[in-house]
């Protein structure tokens, strides 16, 4: 069967990734003849040519024998399938991760020069053992504070890892200040590097489990492993050029403590500025306790969902600079009740798989999930409390939420269980199309990063409505 020379109507395409696609006709002697090979990489695209051959036939190229050495290297760097492999906002993240990289890079080669110079390497006086033990007793430190606060912190971080991300940095800072500071105060040396080393094992726990939350969010193809990789190799490649300039940069301030701590200044400022750049740049579409009282307010107030880019903007970033409420979720059923009565009038009214009790005095709300309680629930139940930590609050709200605010105000604290039945029915209005908006919006209701303890409890005085 003879073919026309050329077919106008393509056979087939292909594409690599989110590249260009480029199409296939039938040339005159039956082969495919392929365009020219076009790609698309990292915001910028081009036109890769390759020389006729092999099986293609006519003229025919072969996919990526042309590939720029540019793109060759970002494909080292950067996640296959980059960009849509990974969140929207994985490029200007680690833009600024890699600026912050580089600027603790060359603090810590400033603070580990002092470290060096305290301990005595270039005095012939220096004692090898003192230094043993010192540098033994400094490790010992940190590493039992590696132990305690991942213990004692561990479950927090992945609920404000950006908050977390932040003061880890912050505290990195801190303790190489105190390495730069040590040597000037010989007598308190070991003590004073004891305490930098039990910061940066802080910072070593609270920076890799903050990490490992990140990279979660930005894979979105199952490739966290990849994720993870490139990070690595990212800040491979500048800790490698922070280590060239680091050559360069301490011999020029080494014999001048001002200078060395004038650039030491300089470079924490950079280092800080860059951290948060980089996580204001994060988008995280799941919701914590912060980002949901910014959503929720800003729905009572004005009837509308704040999308996740919006919320991430007006997230507070400090760690502990946080509401007055205290939201307590997944709280043992003993903690809130001590006898049938308190059980009856905490059960009364409740026809969701929750039980919350409100002390007016603390502003403090206590959440018991029962074992039938999912995500969504978790999410009601997180809600009710903020809402009802908004009733001693200031700001509008929906009508029948004010009438309730006024009567908290006036009325006395044993009202309290009063008021949580009548927000529940408040809620059963309110929180669907609060649940609908955070859905249209993009947020992400499946899973939430709430602070929830694991207790869970079951109640046979009310029946259990079952809300997944």
């Amino acid at each position: 069967m003879a073919y026309v020379a050329s077919i106008e109507a393509p056979l087939c395409s292909e594409q690599f990734g989110s590249g260009t696609a480029r199409r296939c006709r039938a040339a005159a002697d039956g082969s495919l003849q392929w365009d020219a090979w076009g790609r698309r990489w990292w915001a910028f695209s081009g036109a890769f040519t390759a020389k006729p051959g092999g099986r293609d036939g006519g003229e025919r190229v072969a996919p990526g024998t042309a590939v720029p050495p540019l793109s060759r290297l970002l494909a080292v760097f950067l996640p296959q399938g980059f960009p849509d492999s990974v969140s929207p906002d994985y490029l200007p993240y680690q833009l600024w991760d890699s600026v912050q990289a580089f600027a603790s890079s060359l603090s810590g080669s400033l603070a580990t020069h002092a470290v060096l110079l305290g301990i005595g390497v270039g005095n012939a006086k220096a004692s090898v053992s003192a230094a043993t033990a010192t540098w033994l007793v400094k490790d010992s430190t940190g590493m039992l504070g590696r132990i305690i606060f991942a213990w004692w912190m561990g479950s927090k971080m992945d609920c404000n890892a950006k908050q977390w991300r932040l003061f880890a940095d912050i505290l990195n800072d801190v303790a190489m200040l105190l390495e730069i500071m040590a040597p000037i105060f010989p007598i308190c040396f070991t003590m004073t590097i004891c305490i930098s080393n039990l910061a940066k094992c802080i910072v070593g726990v609270a920076g890799g489990a903050t990490r490992a939350a990140l990279t979660m969010h930005q894979a979105r193809r199952n490739n966290m492993a990849d994720v993870s990789a490139k990070d690595g190799s990212q800040e491979t490649l500048v800790s490698l050029a922070g280590l060239l300039v680091s050559l360069l940069m301490l011999p020029l301030v080494s014999d001048c403590p001002s200078l060395s701590l004038g650039c030491f200044f300089f470079l924490t400022a950079l280092h800080i500025y860059a951290n948060y750049r980089a996580v204001r740049a994060l988008v995280i579409e799941t919701l914590n306790e912060r980002r949901l009282w910014l959503v929720l307010k800003h729905f009572l107030q004005r009837g509308e969902v704040l999308g996740p880019a919006s919320a991430n903007q007006m997230e507070p970033l400090w760690t502990g600079f946080w509401p007055s409420l205290s939201l307590s979720l997944g709280v043992p059923l003993h903690r809130v009740t001590s006898s049938v009565f308190e059980l009856q009038k905490l059960v009364e009214g409740h026809q969701e798989p929750y039980l919350l009790r409100w002390d007016q005095s603390q502003n403090q709300v206590q959440v018991v999930l029962s074992q039938m309680a999912g995500p969504e629930t978790i999410l009601r139940a997180a809600a009710h409390g903020l809402v009802l930590g908004a009733l001693q609050g200031d700001g509008p709200l929906p009508g029948e939420l004010e009438g309730l605010r006024n009567r908290v105000r006036a009325g006395p604290e044993k009202e309290s269980c009063v008021i949580v039945r009548e927000t529940h029915q408040v809620l059963d209005k309110l929180f669907p199309k609060f649940l609908k908006g955070l859905q249209d919006a993009g947020w992400t209701t499946e899973k939430h990063q709430l602070e929830v303890d694991e207790w869970r409890a079951t109640w046979l005085l009310c029946p259990e409505k079952k809300l997944l």
